[in-house]
């Protein structure tokens, strides 16, 4: 195998596929990034078995010349090394050829590095996906739908279930939920689908939304997604990203929404954020990192913190409007700040039902989007 490749396209397809290594697998060649030569260009991949991602770097796109001179073949060299090797060759092309004993020379200016080599037959196959169902949305849709769901799911493996967030899609609605029992967060949006194309219960690792977030483009380019009853297919441009499905049931989180509401307070987003992230600067080493809740006769939203060993803070928020009975709940700061940075409304609706109910978050300015957060029995 050999080929002279553009540096700064090799550089961005090993950032790519690299976030697909394993650092901590027991199977040695899952530590390299496959490259396969073909007559037409060049094909990275990466897996750790959860997540795989292959890019494909054509030989010429449009006016550029990307890759010269190639002769067919395949290697797999480990990934630390190659990234690093790459990013601080000093010319602008890098020619990389193997010989039948897999050393591998990468050279480029005056530099060398002789590197040995895995072989390619001995990298696990990437699944193969019938491709019959096909969801295509916007780049930037699917980016922000995981931003708005990913941080509430679970982090430990105590239910695996609820490591993942749950997608459906049933009428041309697309709907993400994540919870890890003590917050809840859903995110619906409209999508272009065919009244026949719909799934239930796909469960995709929440570690793994996180990696293909970081490779979608914020642009409103087209991605296709296929699903298959253990894995999903992620195609944006040149780049495939596989996902496993995790397996099991997730639980039916519609019940625990509360549907009869005492109190709406109406406040704005980025005021309620400031206030809950000064109130919580001395409850963030406490247990819970929790922060009290209560309005005031006078319309007055206050909020507090009390941790004794380190002091007390007051924050009062003027809302929008409150309606319905007083209310003094505790919750966890964390989740709070979480939900309201995810919200995207400059203006927010606070249901409650009670000082042990869990309460509802919701943007005022459209229904895509509803945040659940349980509240904390204090002593006070």
């Amino acid at each position: 195998m050999e080929f002279t490749i553009q540096r700064d396209q090799l550089t961005n397809a090993i950032n790519t596929v690299s976030k697909a290594v394993s650092s901590r697998t027991t199977i040695p060649i899952l530590t390299g990034i496959k490259i396969v030569a073909h007559e037409d260009g060049v094909t990275l991949t990466a897996s750790d078995s959860d997540v795989s991602i292959e890019q494909y770097i054509p030989m010429e796109s449009g006016d550029h010349q990307w890759i010269e001179n190639i002769t067919p073949g395949s290697i797999v060299l480990p990934s630390r090394f190659f990234g690093e090797i790459v990013r601080k060759l000093p010319g602008e092309q890098v020619t990389i050829s193997v010989n039948d004993r897999f050393v591998t020379t990468i050279s480029s200016g005056r530099s060398e590095f002789n590197l040995n080599g895995m072989n390619a037959e001995d990298y696990p196959r990437l699944p193969q996906i019938e491709e019959d169902k096909v969801l295509s949305l916007p780049a930037d849709l699917l980016k922000t739908m995981i931003r708005q769901t990913v941080f509430a799911v679970a982090t430990t493996e105590t239910r695996p279930i609820l490591t993942g967030v749950m997608w459906n899609l049933s009428e041309g609605i697309l709907s993400f939920v994540a919870t890890d029992s003590h917050r809840l967060t859903t995110r619906k949006a409209t999508v272009e689908s065919t009244s026949e194309l719909s799934f239930d219960n796909i469960i995709i690792p929440g570690k793994s939304l996180i990696e293909l977030s970081k490779i979608l483009p914020d642009d409103d380019q087209l991605v296709d997604l296929v699903i298959t009853d253990n894995q999903i297919l992620v195609k944006v441009s040149y780049v495939l990203f596989y996902s496993r499905i995790l397996d099991g049931t997730y639980p039916d989180t519609s019940r625990i929404i509360p549907q009869n509401m005492k109190t709406e307070i109406i406040l704005s987003t980025k005021e309620f954020l400031g206030a809950i992230e000064r109130a919580s600067l001395l409850a963030r080493d406490g247990k819970n990192n929790v922060v009290r809740l209560f309005t005031r006769p006078d319309g007055v939203v206050e909020l507090s913190s009390n941790t004794p060993e380190v002091g007390k803070v007051t924050e009062e928020v003027v809302p929008s409007s409150v309606d319905g009975e007083d209310v003094k709940i505790s919750f966890n700061a964390k989740y709070m700040i979480d939900a309201l940075r995810a919200v995207d409304s400059g203006e927010i609706r606070v249901e409650f039902t009670g000082a042990m109910s869990p309460f509802i978050i919701r943007p005022t300015e459209h229904d895509w989007i509803l945040h659940l957060i349980l509240p904390v029995r204090t002593n006070q």
